[in-house]
């Protein structure tokens, strides 16, 4: 047997349980993961979530009690008006993002209209974790001896913050550059003026709930913390030990929480792993200020896309995880992620790569059958295809390839039950539609709603008589041979063979012969006249599926003057 295959998450998994080992073993190692709901979730946000979960998946695969958490920074300030939103959003600019209202008026806040796909299209990929929501934990005080110990060693907390402010951090590419501004104006927007300017907590107006506050005094005896609004005006006092109505600064909320929650593994976008990024200031904030150890830690790259033809106005104009499980199968989206190291950014495509990734993925899967050829990739494949909680993750149970299922579907305007008849006659036999399910349904989701109308397939409603009473002594020749030969019940291997052949035979051949310089060139020509005169095109799906597709008497129909 060849020896066990290792990659990334074998290489993770070693290091938190390595972490784990160095504190207390007897509690569930824990993977942590988060992020802010304030916008569209998209595919590139996955990564954070897959990257955490599977590492967990090892991590049980091993033995050990594992526990995935995942933090909803939905407490975060809204930032900003994401593209499909209404303008007039801009008035909530500064509330935490379960302060803004749903413009869609389908959920109870802004946070949740954005949740609620992820956690549906991580229920279909076979996530379980545990979801921690931190305007919960926030307001109901969960935190409040944590920022109170911030707020007595802020001036700890500056001297660490002061040593990396002045350094530069350089992005390495445009998504990057974009996502590091945002944690610029993020942190700018969490600190206050004057000699508050650098403090670790950060008040939400009691009026307005915006975090548009300038502390202007703080009594560490009483916890009293005085502050003043500049966007609504409104000057008040808040205790922070027995009125949570706030929340610490992000760099230093995010080592607090790794303390508090015994954090031995987690994941983070390369803009926070940058030198003065989060995570290398919270390495030190960890263990100077609330006395605990920064997690083993993966950096992750950009997941980038392409070949989007329509998207929901709610999305935002990127496609979430929701949009990618219309097309792929649930193991296949799992699979793009796993099979690359964090650190490799990658495009996801929603054009004609898909019937490539397909392909690959079938192959693959032969490839994983057999035991002598396990290695690395066959690894990925194994571990997108199942989870501990979920088992083996629903795939079809006759396959058949991606190219076939939506050439089918575009020729017959997507009817699944003339498309199961038509696979059924190009050699893959199956019981009933159910059976080529869920690769039916996204072949057909995918001809649909990311085929261009250019490279759609219409077939012609009757014949072209113009073109038909114009055909060459050859291309007459090639009709005759055709029609003559064709049967009233079309199977692939013979309708491919004829399809092939009438050249051939127009040149005096065998239908088994092997084609010379002139029929191959006759081929081209005799294929060319097939698609002019059945979809008006000069190419299309392949003829045989063509017409699999049509049937015999429709193929008869449209090629008889």
């Amino acid at each position: 047997m060849p020896a066990e295959p290792v990659d990334w998450v074998t290489r993770a998994a070693d290091d938190a349980v390595r972490h784990w080992q160095q504190g207390d073993t007897g509690t569930p190692v824990t993977v942590a993961s988060g992020i802010s709901p304030s916008g569209p979730i998209h595919l590139g946000n996955l990564r954070e979530f897959l990257t955490a979960h599977f590492v967990a998946e090892e991590l049980r695969r091993r033995g050990h009690e594992v526990r995935h958490l995942h933090s909803w920074d939905d407490y975060d300030r809204y930032r900003k008006v994401p593209a499909g939103a209404p303008p007039e959003w801009k008035e909530h600019i500064g509330k935490p993002l379960t302060a803004v209202p749903d413009p869609w008026e389908c959920h109870s806040s802004w946070a949740e209209h954005f949740k609620e796909p992820l956690r549906e299209a991580l229920a279909a990929m076979g996530c379980v974790m545990e979801e921690i929501d931190q305007t919960e934990r926030y307001t109901a005080g969960a935190y409040t001896e944590q920022v109170l110990h911030a707020i007595r060693h802020r001036d700890a907390i500056e001297t660490v913050l002061a040593r990396y402010r002045t350094k530069p951090v350089e992005a390495e590419s445009e998504q990057e550059a974009a996502a590091l501004a945002d944690s610029v104006i993020a942190d700018e927007q969490e600190s206050g003026d004057g000699a508050f300017q650098r403090f670790p907590y950060k008040p939400y107006c009691r009026s307005c709930r915006r975090d548009t506050t300038a502390i202007t005094a703080y009594d560490d005896a009483t916890t009293d913390l005085t502050y003043t609004c500049e966007a609504c005006g409104f000057s008040g006092v808040t205790n922070v030990a027995t009125q949570p109505e706030g929340k610490l600064v992000w760099k230093v909320d995010w080592p607090m929480r790794w303390a508090y929650e015994s954090v031995n593994f987690e994941p983070g976008g390369l803009d926070h792993s940058t030198p003065g990024s989060s995570y290398t200031v919270g390495k030190e904030l960890v263990a100077e200020v609330f006395g605990g150890r920064a997690p083993s830690y993966v950096a992750y790259a950009f997941v980038g896309f392409a070949g989007m033809q329509k998207m929901s106005s709610s999305a935002g104009g990127v496609p979430i995880p929701a949009d990618a499980l219309k097309i792929l199968e649930a193991p296949m989206l799992r699979w793009l992620y796993v099979r690359r190291q964090p650190k490799q950014a990658f495009n996801i495509d929603f054009g004609p790569e898909v019937v490539r990734l397909y392909d690959e993925w079938d192959s693959l899967g032969r490839k994983a059958a057999d035991p002598e050829k396990r290695d690395a990739q066959v690894l990925a494949f194994e571990r997108a295809s199942a989870t501990a909680a979920a088992g083996r993750l629903p795939t079809p149970p006759v396959v058949v390839p991606f190219r076939l299922l939506s050439s089918v579907a575009d020729v017959t305007a997507g009817s699944a039950e003339l498309i199961s008849r038509i696979v059924g006659d190009a050699g893959h036999p199956h019981d009933s539609v159910d059976d080529l399910q869920p690769r039916l349904g996204k072949a057909m989701a995918w001809t649909a709603e990311y085929v261009a109308a250019e490279d759609r397939t219409t077939v012609r409603t009757a014949p072209d008589t113009d073109r038909l009473a114009a055909l060459g002594e050859l291309e007459q020749r090639w009709l005759a041979e055709l029609l003559d030969r064709l049967p009233d019940h079309l199977e692939l291997d013979e309708t491919t063979t004829l399809i092939y052949g009438v050249p051939k035979l127009a040149r005096g051949l065998a239908l088994e012969d092997a084609p010379t310089d002139e029929v191959k060139a006759d081929q081209k020509a005799f294929f060319q006249l097939l698609y002019n005169l059945l979809v008006d095109a000069d190419r299309g799906p392949r003829l045989p599926t063509l017409f699999l597709a049509l049937g015999s008497e429709k193929v008869r129909r449209l090629l008889t003057h």
